[in-house]
């Protein structure tokens, strides 16, 4: 098969953290097929995030209207591309559909989907497991084209594109807000796609109040809808709501900028991990949400936990119980504290 590894599509129609998490995959074969074309299918709101990756020769996106995949026009583009391998790193049965009829030789995804069928070249692993991390179960894909890489956070290069552009907005609009262009300043993400279990928005302000009285400059982030939530963590003169003032490209650059990120589990913590900033996670204990499979995969990461002893917890028992409510919000205060002063004096990482 690695005669006809000349233009490869890399398949990742989901959301901001799952693409970053799928990054890695460019390089990687690169490395072993320097000749080999490699595209990146994604959705027009997550663009920003292959875009002018050095190992990406293009991006293109999914056809869609009103959120609705476009089935006939998807494979009309895809066919004109004459791809000979795909691999289908998030499997639906319309995506997958959409790859068998484009004329893809070589069709690499899941073993374990009732429509596994669409796909000539299967691994055979369950991801809900949770043994090993998103990133893993993505290199684990390669494989199938003689590429056998199991990771590491050594191992791995994000190659994420940092807009000069994007960079000069981002100063414009923290000058305007009081925040000079080489000030720190901490990026607090609130909200989540609610694809797992958050930290309660009292733990946040519990948190934002112990920061802010050592005078850290917080920067609040979110989506337009997500704007009143950060309002109501607005605590003081030192918090800055810039939920819904940055598309996608422009939050790269301004976590870029900051000297960390908190978040929950959702795409802006893949993002900082990514440029090799430090994060602060919060994560429930059910398996299929887990830090395990999705903690930001850098080794400048806290990963905070509920203080229960739970095994087998659902997303409804983690809501019902109110575990993310026991994490404990002086040692996360504590940790930043610490990262906030070996980084004094240093410039930031851009």
């Amino acid at each position: 098969m690695n005669n006809q590894l000349k233009n490869i599509l890399i398949v990742r129609t989901d959301r901001i953290g799952d693409v970053v998490l799928s990054l890695p995959l460019a390089r990687i074969i690169k490395e072993k097929y320097p000749d080999a074309k490699v595209t990146f299918l994604v959705r027009e709101y997550t663009k920003a995030l292959p875009v002018n990756n050095p190992f990406i020769d293009e991006v293109i996106t999914l056809e869609e209207k009103s959120s609705k995949v476009l089935f006939k026009k998807n494979v009309c583009k895809l066919r004109q591309k004459k791809f000979d391998t795909a691999f289908i790193v998030y499997p639906t049965f319309k995506i997958s559909l959409i790859i068998f009829l484009s004329g893809i030789k070589n069709r690499i995804g899941s073993g374990y989907r009732l429509y596994s069928f669409l796909f000539n070249k299967k691994i055979f692993e369950h991801r809900k497991d949770a043994v090993k991390h998103e990133l893993e179960y993505n290199l684990s894909l390669l494989s199938a084209i003689g590429i056998q890489n199991t990771g590491g956070i050594n191992n791995v290069s994000f190659d994420l594109n940092v807009s000069k552009s994007s960079l000069k907005k981002v100063d414009e609009i923290l000058n305007s807000v009081g925040i000079n262009k080489d000030e720190k300043f901490i990026v607090i993400h609130p909200g989540s796609g609610g694809s797992a279990v958050d930290l309660p928005i009292d733990k946040f302000k519990e948190l934002i109040k112990l920061l802010t009285d050592k005078k850290y400059k917080i920067v609040l982030t979110g989506s337009e809808r997500e704007t009143e939530l950060c309002n109501k963590l607005t605590l003081n003169e030192f918090v800055f709501n810039l939920a819904g003032r940055f598309n996608l490209e422009e939050l790269i650059a301004l976590i870029s900028k900051g000297s960390m990120l908190v978040a929950n589990s959702t795409g802006p913590i893949h993002i900082a991990a990514a440029l090799n900033k430090y994060t602060f996670g919060f994560y429930p204990k059910v398996k299929v949400c887990s830090a395990q499979r999705w903690g930001p995969y850098t080794d400048k990461k806290f990963i905070y936990e509920p203080e229960l002893d739970c095994k087998d917890c659902t997303i409804e028992q983690c809501e019902k119980l109110n575990c993310m409510n026991t994490i404990n919000i002086n040692s996360v205060f504590n940790n930043i504290v610490s990262v906030m002063e070996n980084l004094n004096g240093e410039k930031n990482e851009i």
